[in-house]
């Protein structure tokens, strides 16, 4: 009975091996499938293979076959390209909300998606030993918490904590749990973050997502929905620098023309830029104005100025004041 199962899926075992360990440079000879079929336990011919060959390419499979000294079988165009799945792995290695073990478990996975001859390639590119990493392994079911309080339209209850310098969690408001209407998620400077609503504080406030506790789906309806809908979600998150809440004014920038990029890349190509002078350039945009905000300005190391409006200007004179004082 198991010759007869493993018979049946005979066209099955060849598509897998031809998956996992073929690829361009790896062609797999009708002898190389014949054989790791019979360790299977499989009994093959090569005049079946030839017609599971057929077959698998009439169903949509991309196998290539070669010729001479290298000849065989092997599977070119894949659902993810191997530049793709670098693009991947590099954001998953660079993301410090993913806790080290996590990182590897999804790399493999990715892994699992090339042959294994690219994957051992891959393994020497990977980076992962001395990152910054998140220590939160519920980081997971958090956003799947999340996700399902969204689609259910429910709000949710956490604690929400931070680290004393003894690096021991403290819980906000002495482990009070907050109840908040969950809008979104969004991911900014490597970090996953929750912008919800909280009817107690009547405002949207954000929160970082691996330092969220014991995430509780409530019966309770979202509320706040209106303030922030879905199409303007980007434009929201994109003021929003850091993800640190601020007033939200109209700024009149000024820029050395290198900046131009730096520009581009943070507001967007739809910005409109007005050219001051040979070297110089304005935008006038609506942004949080936070010590966030500020930061950013002063990491532009003198090639970029506020310019309007006043209380805008003083506010960040009063921030360096701050920073020059120290604690």
């Amino acid at each position: 009975m198991p010759r007869a199962i493993n018979q049946k899926a005979k066209v099955l075992y060849v598509m897998r091996l031809l998956l996992q360990e073929s690829d361009e440079e790896h062609p797999l000879s009708t002898e190389d499938i014949i054989r790791r079929l019979n360790e299977a336990g499989v009994k093959a011919e090569r005049k079946s293979i030839y017609s599971d060959i057929e077959t698998l390419r009439d169903f949509g499979l991309d196998v290539h076959g070669t010729r001479g000294r290298t000849a065989g079988y092997y599977v070119g165009e894949r659902d993810f390209e191997l530049p793709e799945i670098k693009l991947l792995i590099d954001s998953v290695q660079s993301s410090k909300f993913i806790t080290e073990r996590k990182t590897m478990q999804l790399i493999r996975k990715l892994a699992g998606l090339m042959s294994v001859h690219e994957a051992a390639l891959m393994k020497r590119q990977l980076y992962v030993k001395n990152r910054i990493k998140s220590m939160n392994e519920s980081i997971y079911y958090n956003v799947d918490a999340i996700h399902q309080a969204i689609a259910e339209d429910r709000q949710i209850e956490f604690r929400y904590y931070s680290y004393t310098v003894t690096k021991e969690k403290k819980f906000r408001r002495n482990g009070r749990p907050y109840r908040v209407s969950p809008l979104a998620l969004s991911w900014a400077e490597e970090n996953y973050y929750l912008i919800a609503y909280e009817a107690e504080a009547g405002k949207i406030k954000h929160f970082r997502v691996d330092k969220m506790d014991g995430i509780k789906v409530t019966e309770m309806f979202r509320r706040g929905k209106d303030l922030l809908p879905e199409k303007e979600m980007g434009e929201y998150t994109r003021k929003n620098f850091s993800m640190f809440g601020g007033e939200e004014q109209t700024v009149t920038l000024r820029f050395s023309n290198r900046m131009i990029g730096v520009v581009i890349d943070t507001f967007g190509k739809d910005v409109a830029v007005t050219s001051v002078d040979e070297d110089h350039f304005q935008i006038r945009t609506t942004v949080a104005v936070s010590p966030q905000f500020f930061g950013w300005l002063f990491g532009l190391d003198g090639e970029a100025a506020i310019t309007a409006p006043r209380e805008v200007m003083e506010a960040f004179e009063k921030q360096l004041q701050r920073v020059k004082q120290g604690c």
